[in-house]
């Protein structure tokens, strides 16, 4: 455990010397809804992806959702919850990650248990997948939470407190959220890819839930497929792959993630094309071939569409923020 980062959060918050004279969480600071669904505006700026807050103290935290993927940490203590109706009691160390859909109510914690929250926009998840090739429950736990594949509610708990390579990162990242610097974001992202290499490493130390249909699992075939081969994928290719035919495979991924096979390679090719753009000087036509786009009309086209510049001006702009 880092002393220095737990003498720090030891200090009460404002909202912790608001309970300890309340005795309850006032849920206008974390929703505007009428059902407690944790709203991530309420934390995130609106060009963050990620951030973190200690969790609040000294009462318990009614059954409620979030809108983002949210990550607790044990610092110090222990954080004793019901995720569903499974009771969980997460020790020193310990990790447990949560997707959208999960509902969960949260006992009191004493003054020397702190938790970290990380509060993660699930679209954060698309640097790691572009640089790293992955599989396992994470994997399938990231795509879910990033294409918001079904509504089924999911947890990962990673019991992980011996293993002094993953405490250090997540040290790290705390560290670099709360002190920073021109790099910051960047070194984020870098530190992020690395803990997922990490815990990928130590899978048999995870437990949780992670319900999934047939149809789900179709899904998440056709996301890997996307994410490792989009240059050349076609639905078609993924019918033969998965034996389904290709009209069923259309309708399932509209219907699970509410956009089509066609919209979800785009999206795919173009935020890989924007990624080099910004971190390559590869020409525009290379790069347009590398995302497989053969026509540079088209290319030029429909990235104009998404990001409202051409890809010429983007590099030229994320050129001018370095």
């Amino acid at each position: 455990m880092n002393e220095e980062l737990f003498s720090q959060l030891l200090a009460l918050t404002e909202e912790e010397e608001e309970i300890l004279e309340n005795h309850k969480v006032n849920k206008t600071r974390y929703t505007s809804r009428a059902s407690f669904v944790v709203e991530s505006n309420k934390f995130l700026a609106p060009d963050k992806s990620i951030m973190i807050r200690k969790h609040t103290r000294f009462t318990p935290f009614p059954k409620h959702k979030h809108d983002y993927v949210e990550i607790n940490y044990v610092l110090h203590g222990s954080l004793k919850q019901t995720i569903g109706s499974k009771k969980l009691h997460l020790q020193q160390g310990e990790l447990l990650f949560l997707n959208q859909h999960i509902e969960h109510e949260i006992e009191r914690c004493g003054h020397e248990d702190i938790i970290i929250n990380f509060i993660i926009q699930p679209h954060f998840f698309e640097y790691v997948f572009a640089f790293l090739n992955l599989e396992g429950p994470i994997y399938t736990f990231l795509i879910d939470s990033l294409h918001n594949v079904s509504d089924t509610g999911q947890f990962l708990h990673f019991k992980v407190e011996q293993e002094e390579s993953v405490q250090r990162l997540i040290v790290k990242i705390v560290h670099e959220i709360m002190n920073p610097t021109f790099m910051s974001e960047a070194t984020v992202k870098l530190y992020v890819g690395l803990l997922i290499v990490e815990l990928t490493k130590h899978a048999d130390r995870i437990q949780g839930v992670s319900e999934s249909s047939l149809q789900s699992q179709w899904m998440q075939e056709a996301l890997t497929y996307i994410h490792n081969d989009y240059r050349t994928a076609s639905l078609y290719e993924l019918s033969r792959r998965l034996n389904q035919p290709h009209y069923l495979l259309s309708k399932t991924i509209k219907k699970l993630s509410g956009q089509t096979f066609k919209v979800l390679l785009k999206e795919k090719r173009l935020g890989v094309a924007k990624e080099l753009l910004e971190g390559s000087k590869l020409p525009v036509s290379i790069i347009a071939e590398e995302v497989g786009y053969g026509n540079i009309s088209y290319f030029y086209s429909i990235f104009k569409e998404k990001y409202g510049m051409t890809p010429h001006q983007w590099r030229k702009r994320s050129m001018s923020s370095m």
